[in-house]
């Protein structure tokens, strides 16, 4: 099929038959029938309107970090490619800042910190956009997005209206949110976030404080903080531009504390933390699936990362398919060990769980 690049206005660009092998960090090989970028998020409706997107959308790409393609999109892509960045209030101690949804995540959190707002440099360097942020209620070293969140702004196509959620609206919780449930319903346009100027740094998870002490920072900074979890991220995971990956690909689950402490009593050492409310317990995917001896196997292109038995990875040529039915046949390894079921934190394209 011969591509052709369309103009509408400035801020819409239309491609036709489009590779989305580098729009996605497993770097697994898909394509779009047609694929919209849009720059300015006021063009959306319009944009919206072009008969290529007649059929309506199969997609809204972002940092293709959160997503598996075991197929190709049925339809047309849309991606809102703006990175505008402002200070919309500031009181000298507490600022809204907003971001357009097309913003690097990382790239955000670093400009944050250099300007010397803190509370997001737990989640320095998880990659994607800021506008997939809220979708998963991304989290990392006991921190998430949701904890300054201040509103999401979001286009909706079936009724054409512009909306605006707060943070209570957004119905967040364990890499969940409203936006997710819905996948299909929003196209979120923008952030905000309330950051402070008065950091309240999370040392306690995960190796923060011994990776601080490591670098000979006793009077630690957001920015030394988020140097570290940069540090502690670089060893456990692979990166996507040289290993396709999706960072982690299972959910911690979540099970009844009954089940938690059977699962205990057989396997003292399996890590165990305080789950939605105090009946339940958040278990380690990552230590389940090592204990199926997962951790480093290859199937073909198909692997597990040797450093951390959550991250699936794509040694150069796997396809969606023999990376998404790898992941079954862990979970199923799981199910059948432990008796516990694990789910997949990307979004899955082209198949279902």
């Amino acid at each position: 099929m011969v591509r052709r690049h369309e103009r509408m206005n400035p801020s819409v660009r239309v491609l036709r038959d489009a590779s989305l092998k580098d729009r996605n960090s497993f770097g697994v090989a898909a394509r779009a029938p047609w694929l919209v970028s849009v720059d300015e998020a006021a063009a959306l409706p319009e944009a919206l309107q072009r008969p290529e997107l007649s059929d309506g959308l199969a997609l809204v790409l972002g940092g293709g970090s959160n997503l598996l393609f075991a197929g190709d999109p049925s339809g047309a892509v849309l991606e809102l490619s703006g990175r505008q960045v402002r200070i919309v209030e500031d009181d000298g101690e507490r600022a809204i800042v907003r971001a357009d949804a097309g913003v690097p995540w990382h790239g955000f959190v670093m400009q944050m910190l250099a300007q010397g707002f803190a509370g997001p440099e737990n989640l320095a360097l998880i990659p994607g956009t800021v506008g997939a942020s809220p979708i998963q209620n991304i989290g990392a070293y006991g921190v998430e997005v949701r904890d300054f969140v201040h509103a999401v702004e979001a286009f909706e196509p079936a009724t054409g209206r512009w909306l605006r959620f707060d943070n209570a609206q957004c119905r967040f919780a364990y890499r969940d949110s409203l936006f997710k449930q819905s996948p299909d319903r929003y196209l979120i346009s923008a952030v905000e976030f309330s950051l402070s100027r008065v950091p309240a740094l999370r040392l306690d998870y995960a190796g923060i404080g011994d990776e601080l002490a490591t670098m000979g920072v006793h009077a630690p900074t957001p920015q030394a903080v988020a140097d570290a979890v940069i540090a502690i991220r670089r060893r456990k995971l692979p990166d996507p531009a040289v290993l396709g990956n999706a960072g982690s690909f299972f959910k911690n689950p979540i099970v009844q504390i009954a089940q938690a402490e059977a699962l205990l009593a057989e396997h003292p050492s399996m890590p165990s933390f305080r789950g939605n409310d105090a009946d339940t317990r958040k278990l380690s995917a990552a230590w389940l699936i090592d204990g199926c001896g997962w951790k480093g196997h290859r199937d073909g292109d198909a692997g597990v990362s040797a450093a951390h038995a959550l991250v699936l990875v794509n040694h150069g040529r796997a396809s969606g398919v023999q990376l998404l039915d790898l992941a079954r046949r862990i979970a199923a390894s799981v199910q059948s060990r432990y008796g516990v079921a694990i789910e997949p934190e990307p979004r899955l394209i082209g198949a279902t769980w």
